[in-house]
């Protein structure tokens, strides 16, 4: 994408409204304009990150057996006042008439919307298990919405939903998603702890969050240093094998960690003084089994083996995948600005023309720029008439994690200059050797 024809409305100043850095970095990164409280109209550069998150839950969901689907933002009120929620969930739910009197809402969740969905077709132990989800605008109306998409009112999330004969089974599906989480959390570069939680609303009996450690964290946690230091890494995980599962879920969850509606001073006090930590973390996803809570009362049953009638084993499971974005730049910036992982940059590399219109130079940065597309790279041209330092100053604010700086001095000498956001390191090399360092690096990611 050449930056001439791209739209990216960069801000110099930092906004007033701004409180805390993600919420900065996004208005001045032309990420997000708001239109309304807590609600965000999502501008190219923006939309590419949330469409690049969106695909990595979707590859991981896959992965470990989910189906796709996708449920209305609207609701009738009948599913909730069957699953006695209605009147329960409180003034986060925005609920509305349409104009032939019925009731309807802007959901929240979709717990009772796909009780239904299963109830309505699914019979027979034989179809189990199943899970299904999908990625959907969500709507709660904050009281005090704040700290842009990090607590908005209108939100992408990803929400699934188990279905099972059994308990055993059921608890099977929970371990299944908190090892996929896992695996999609760190692709996008973050270390997300599981934390033993409150189940609010949803209710249910066993409850896990993902947080990602941040001083603008919403929640207080406690945790063993040592849980920060675990990693899934390349391992493969037979998501059938309930065992292999179960262990990886004993790994990351048997060191203390846990949010401040669940601490246990006592369990904590055990821990070694030197790895005892307190810090603020922000949710980015949570896991529930809440066993048979709405298929009793919404009638969704299955016939056994046996032939017995029994109420299927529920759960369900969110990822706030708009939510990321504002987690991820909380997790990774600096004075200058974001810097992205290579999981979830909205381009993998950045072209910066030292001498915009010098035929040398606009004619090298042409060919570098057809040579990374050739690789599968859609690198974002800097091919403004600009000053440098402008132009640099931009990179470092939408945090590519590459930069291939191109000038006439380097071009005389045969040599582009490849630098990391991360590091700040760079190094002269040919175009090609910088093609094909940064094609290695995202064959990786």
């Amino acid at each position: 994408m050449r930056m001439t024809r791209y739209f990216l409305p960069v801000l110099k100043e930092n906004p007033a409204e701004a409180q805390i850095v993600s919420h900065r970095y996004m208005l001045r990164a032309g990420m997000i304009k708001q239109q309304a409280a807590g609600i965000y109209s999502w501008l190219p550069l923006g939309y590419r990150v949330l469409k690049r998150i969106e695909q990595i839950v979707h590859e991981e969901q896959a992965r470990a057996g989910h189906i796709p689907l996708l449920m209305p933002t609207l609701q009738p009120a009948d599913l909730w006042r069957e699953s006695g929620r209605y009147d329960d969930y409180g003034q986060e739910m925005l609920r509305i008439t349409d104009r032939q009197k019925r009731e309807l809402l802007y959901g929240p969740t979709n717990e009772e919307m796909i009780t239904d969905i299963f109830r309505s077709h699914v019979s027979s132990y034989k179809d189990l298990p199943m899970t299904l989800y999908h990625i959907q605008w969500k709507f709660r109306d904050e009281m005090r919405p704040r700290f842009g998409v990090m607590r908005g009112r209108e939100f992408l999330m990803k929400d699934g939903y188990n279905f099972d004969v059994d308990r055993d089974a059921a608890l099977h599906a929970y371990n299944r998603h908190m090892v996929s989480y896992l695996r999609t959390y760190e692709r996008m570069g973050l270390t997300a702890i599981p934390m033993r939680a409150d189940s609010g609303p949803i209710g249910g009996e066993d409850t896990h969050e993902f947080l990602v450690l941040a001083a603008t964290g919403e929640s207080e946690v406690f945790f063993d240093s040592a849980v920060t230091d675990l990693r899934l890494g390349a391992r493969e995980v037979d998501y059938d094998n309930r065992e292999e599962v179960a262990s990886v879920c004993k790994e990351f969850t048997t060191l203390y960690a846990r949010t401040d509606e669940t601490h246990d001073a006592a369990l904590f006090d055990a821990i070694p003084e030197e790895r005892r930590k307190v810090a603020r973390g922000i949710e980015v996803g949570q896991i529930f089994y809440f066993g048979t809570k709405y298929s009793e009362a919404m009638g969704a049953t299955v016939v056994t083996a046996e032939g017995t009638k029994v109420p299927v084993e529920m759960g369900s499971h969110g990822i706030g995948v708009s939510r990321l974005l504002g987690a991820i730049i909380e997790a990774s910036h600096d004075e200058k600005g974001i810097i992205w992982p290579e999981g979830v940059t909205p381009f993998p590399v950045g072209i910066v023309n030292l001498k915009q219109g010098d035929a040398g130079t606009d004619a090298a940065c042409d060919s570098l720029y057809k040579a990374l597309a050739a690789v599968g790279l859609e690198a974002l041209y800097d091919d403004r008439d600009e000053r440098a330092g402008a132009k640099f100053a931009t990179m470092d604010l939408i945090g590519l994690p590459w930069r291939i700086t191109v000038g006439p001095r380097g071009l005389a000498n045969g040599v582009v200059e490849l630098t990391s956001r991360r590091t700040g390191v760079s190094e002269e090399m040919s175009a090609e050797a910088a093609v094909a360092k940064v094609a290695a690096i995202y064959a990786n990611v």
